[in-house]
């Protein structure tokens, strides 16, 4: 079974994304559903949950705090702060006071003492990132948080971040049909000895043979906002998803084992986070973990689907606005 490193501490790189136990996509699971959920992830071996405050306004790491605090030793916690909700508005901040505020909402939410890894959710146009560090590393001193992470930031905000205190990780989303990262980041963060954590990295269930038809999504599926899945752009990208389950039958694996087999690929400091809330999906996810996909699948797969051939851009424009990671250039 494979591991790397993360904030100092070795877990195995495909961990388990909490957000779709409380929305975003689809309808839920109940409580009690989802807590059999985090109770099989742990089973299964999964050793690295990812949350956040935002996650339903907090009831995301209610569910954990509440189902797994008997098992705390069994698991690498991350969670998030810096997207604040204010009825039905929200807003970045990431000011030290708030930072402050927030990861202490978080503790007792969670019902732990100590959270290994402690990101930046977004980048605080209106607070420069030394100043939310340095409220960051003062956490690390007092022993509250094991590492400091940023998520979907820059490559320039990164280096500006380590130049405070060490930054364990870097999340954003990265997948086959999402490469941003390439442009920039991973090789920032291989450079600075911290850990890339992709989300979304079956591309919002569409690489793993998830989504056939957008109009069938619930009302409130995220996914119904975001231009690739749009009339326009779906039924080019629904192409490049039956070549691309192909080469996953072809290689032996299912169509996710693949798009994590990929992104893995990518370097020795690359972790994954797959979401889902459904038990199987859980259990296939985990398996990427102990997986060895022949190299000329993994490179044939990213000549099919890449920022070259997927269909419109990965974020609607007012999200956009508030992600500091860099773009390709239009063409």
């Amino acid at each position: 079974m494979m591991t790397r490193t993360l904030a100092g501490k070795t877990v195995k790189p495909v961990g388990f994304g909490c957000m779709s136990l409380s929305h975003a996509y689809g309808v839920p699971p109940s409580p009690e559903d989802g807590a059999k959920m985090l109770h099989r992830a742990l089973d299964l071996g999964y050793d690295h949950l990812d949350t956040a405050r935002l996650y339903d306004l907090g009831k995301n790491e209610a569910l954990i705090g509440e189902t797994l605090k008997s098992r705390r030793d069994e698991y690498f916690l991350a969670t998030k702060c810096g997207i604040e909700i204010d009825g039905p508005k929200r807003r970045i901040d990431c000011k030290p006071e708030t930072i402050r505020r927030a990861v202490e909402t978080s503790l007792k939410t969670l019902q732990t003492d100590y959270i290994d890894l402690y990101y930046l959710h977004r980048r605080d146009f209106d607070t420069p990132i030394e100043e939310s560090v340095g409220a960051l590393a003062q956490l690390v001193e007092d022993g509250k948080i094991g590492g400091i992470g940023l998520s979907e930031m820059s490559a320039e905000t990164l280096r500006r971040a380590a130049s405070v205190h060490p930054i364990a990780a870097m999340q954003t989303e990265y997948s086959l049909w999402s490469r941003n990262p390439e442009i920039a980041v991973l090789d920032a963060c291989a450079e600075l000895g911290t850990a890339f954590i992709a989300f979304s990295p079956v591309a919002r269930g569409v690489l793993a043979n998830g989504l056939r038809d957008p109009e069938a999504l619930t009302e409130k599926d995220l996914r119904r906002t975001h231009p690739r899945f749009n009339a326009e752009n779906w039924p080019k990208n629904l192409a490049l998803v039956d070549g691309f389950n192909d080469i996953a039958a072809r290689a032996g694996v299912t169509p996710a084992q693949l798009s994590l087999a990929w992104v893995l690929s990518r370097g020795a400091h690359v972790h994954a986070i797959p979401g889902t809330a459904n038990a199987d999906h859980l259990a296939e996810n985990f398996q990427a973990n102990a997986q060895d996909v022949d190299a000329a699948f993994i490179e044939e797969a990213g000549a099919l689907i890449n920022q070259a051939t997927v269909a419109g851009p990965r974020y609607p424009e007012a999200m956009q606005r508030t992600i500091d990671t860099e773009e390709f250039e239009a063409t």
